[in-house]
């Protein structure tokens, strides 16, 4: 029998927001749940899936602080270890990395998350747009930052657009090595890919899928409620609860940061041309096959 190829880190990855080396002393438990997504593809979403999934739906959960992003470099390090080291629950923990820039544990659940990159790019404006100055502090002056900082973009959605679409994903990071990375793992049986349309088409269904996978029983009496507390409607009515920093970074509060949860925001913006050149770079990057999942979802 051949063995499996296993991800293997290659590289470190620094910049305003993740530092990469922390991985490389975090102590893993078998059965912790790593959370993977791009930025604003679904990331908080996903964790108050997993939340509910584990606590069978606790309406006073406040999510963001019991799964750190472990590799946001503007928290001390010693800070998340001593939150995760202390929690006697099932650990669930939220990246933006590449999968070869993460520490691979065979024993662990690997969860990825996409979405449309249009989508992400709508979502991802609002949240660097409506970001208050303390958030911009925050990233640009911790100590230790490496490369540029990061400035709020202008209102101009059409001209950020075009610059993470043509300059890899700036101001943030590359969207194509992101999902390249997740993707060519997709097979193995403690990585699962999903994607955002397919949660919002059947939202109950998906879930029963990732309980499935993630080996968690439902407790069918509280199925109804488990459902409720990860509706866009129930999240955004509490979103203190699972917002990071409970909302404080934005000018408008927790609201801002759980926005509208539509996509196709972007279809009444950007020419036919645009869209034509978005999907021919994604096929270019991705691979036909990757490149359809990400533009409408269907399990992989």
């Amino acid at each position: 029998m051949i063995e499996a190829v296993l991800p293997r880190k290659t590289r470190e990855i620094h910049n305003h927001h993740m530092d990469s080396t922390i991985w490389n002393e975090f102590e893993f438990r078998d059965d912790d749940i790593i959370i993977g997504t791009y930025a604003k593809a679904g990331t908080t979403w996903t964790q108050q899936i997993v939340a509910q999934l584990i606590f069978q739906g606790d309406p006073d959960l406040h999510t963001e602080s019991l799964t750190p992003w472990l590799d946001i470099r503007v928290m001390p390090k010693e800070v998340k270890f001593d939150i995760l080291g202390n929690q006697q629950h099932r650990r669930f923990i939220k990246t933006h990395l590449p999968l070869d820039a993460l520490v691979f544990k065979p024993q662990c659940k690997y969860l990825y998350v996409t979405r449309n990159f249009p989508d992400i790019v709508w979502s991802l404006h609002n949240h660097l747009f409506n970001a208050n100055d303390e958030f911009y502090e925050m990233f640009n002056e911790t100590p230790g930052l490496v490369g540029p900082t990061l400035e709020r973009p202008s209102a101009d959605i059409k001209a950020f657009w075009y610059d993470l679409l043509r300059k890899d994903g700036y101001p943030m990071w590359s969207f194509w090595e992101n999902i390249r990375s997740w993707w060519e793992f997709r097979d193995l049986p403690n990585v699962r890919l999903f994607h955002y349309n397919d949660l919002k088409k059947d939202l109950a269904g998906e879930m029963r899928n990732i309980a499935n996978y993630l080996e968690i029983p439902i407790n069918e009496e509280r199925w109804p409620q488990i459902v409720e507390y990860y509706t866009f409607d129930w999240m955004r009515a509490n979103a203190e609860k699972v917002t990071p920093m409970g909302g404080e970074a934005f000018r408008e509060g927790a609201k801002t940061f759980i926005n509208k949860g539509v996509s196709g925001r972007w279809k009444d913006v950007l020419s036919e041309a645009d869209i034509q050149e978005y999907q021919e770079l994604a096929v270019a990057e991705l691979g036909e096959e990757c490149a359809n999942w990400v533009f409408g979802g269907a399990q992989v």
